[in-house]
């Protein structure tokens, strides 16, 4: 406890907190994660850090109430917040219950996710009307457990909450927010579609396309290379058919008849427990001459939470063999808000070229008169799955 009591140095702040019904004021870096505040700083160790990417939710914690991922929020955001941690959930009518339930269930193995896991769970027993195990586990799909325990978990979740409707205990009031960690965004207490069709996605205030400036400056930017078995200029042409582009390319959908020179459409997006439908509009150019052409647009999510915007530099030349193109594409973007956590540049990259080979694959077949058969959304499992495979055949192959 002698560090929650230090005095701050000339790289540290007092932070005042209100932990597990407790005024403290701790030491900390003003860039250092809430996580290491509670474990080093309180001794609060029941707070566990897994992946330290929001990915795993063994570090979910309680923030003015509401589950929140500890290894992602600064401590210095959290300046007079309310925090509760596994421990402070000791006397919690509702904790007591759960850990019976896993305890009866066989939901404990390793113990590891359990801190989160309670937390998480708490927060469905408060919420969901009634036992929905579909509910239950779209709510629980951000807290993983490596021993495989989702069974148990999901049946002790049921049991509390079966027996606490049926003891006349309601849903919490008000419980219009989403389910699931902050800034998850991945369902309400009463409507939990897993896989929402983009027609039924409440649309966001679209990004004019006035306000794309030409001096915008991304935050990140890469390079990616396309071949594609046919003349670049079929190549060419196909890509000034914006509805053409769209039905290559996964996740995408146009949401008005596009003009020459703007599009209006969106991209879906699902990582984790956190699924978005980017919607805003893009400014199309194209030098026929050059067979060169850019696409620079911009769009939020339905929430309003995550926020992008890009530009694309296309280039079409002759491929490697001939009659094949080759397509350049010069990528930058910069992207705010929750998704903002798993869009680390590499990451992006990697992923970028799942998503490019996919596309390829798509405009040779629509090239060729086949229709290919293209995916509702981007599935980032699947595309990690296969980079995955790809990086442990590279290890081998230097081996």
């Amino acid at each position: 406890m002698s560090a929650a009591l230090a005095e701050p140095g000339p790289s540290r702040i007092a932070l005042a907190l209100t932990v597990n019904g407790r005024a403290v004021r701790v030491a900390a870096e003003p860039r250092s994660h809430l996580g290491d505040v509670l474990r080093e700083g309180l001794d609060l160790t029941g707070t566990h850090l897994g992946c330290e990417h929001g990915v795993c939710g063994a570090c979910t914690v309680l923030l003015d109430g509401e589950p929140a991922r500890a290894c992602l929020t600064f401590a210095g955001a959290c300046a007079g917040a309310a925090v509760t941690t596994i421990e402070g959930l000791d006397t919690d009518a509702i904790a007591s219950e759960l850990r019976a339930a896993f305890n009866r269930e066989h939901a404990l193995q390793c113990g590891y996710c359990t801190p989160g896991m309670l937390v998480a769970a708490r927060d469905l027993v408060l919420r969901l009307p009634e036992a929905d195990e579909r509910r239950i586990r779209v709510g629980l799909s951000g807290n993983l457990c490596r021993c495989t325990g989702y069974v148990g978990i999901v049946r002790a979740v049921m049991a509390v909450i079966a027996d606490r409707r049926g003891r006349g205990i309601p849903p919490e009031a008000g419980a219009a927010r989403a389910l699931g960690p902050v800034g998850a965004q991945i369902g309400d207490a009463t409507v939990a579609p897993l896989d929402p069709p983009a027609e039924r996605v409440a649309p966001a205030a679209p990004a004019a396309v006035a306000d794309l400036s030409d001096a915008f400056v991304p935050a990140h930017g890469f390079t990616q290379v396309l071949d594609v078995t046919h003349p670049p200029e079929a190549v060419f042409v196909l890509l000034g058919d914006i509805a053409a582009v769209a039905a290559c390319l996964p996740g995408a959908v146009l949401t008005a008849r596009p003009s020459p020179d703007t599009v209006e459409g969106g991209l879906q997006v699902r990582i984790g427990p956190i699924a978005a439908t980017f919607r805003g509009r893009a400014r199309l150019s194209r030098d026929e001459a050059a067979q060169t052409g850019s696409v620079h647009g911009a769009g939020s999510d339905a929430g309003g939470r995550s926020a992008t915007e890009g530009r694309i530099v296309y280039r079409v030349g002759a491929g490697p063999a001939p009659g094949t193109a080759r397509v350049e594409l010069d990528v930058g973007y910069t992207l705010t808000g929750p998704l903002a956590q798993f869009g680390r540049p590499g990451l992006v990259r990697d992923l970028a070229g799942r998503i490019a080979a996919e596309f390829a694959h798509n405009l040779d077949a629509r090239l060729s008169g086949v229709a290919a058969p293209v995916p509702a959304g981007l599935n980032p499992l699947r595309l990690l799955l296969g980079l995955a495979r790809a990086r442990l055949a590279a290890w081998f192959g230097r081996a």
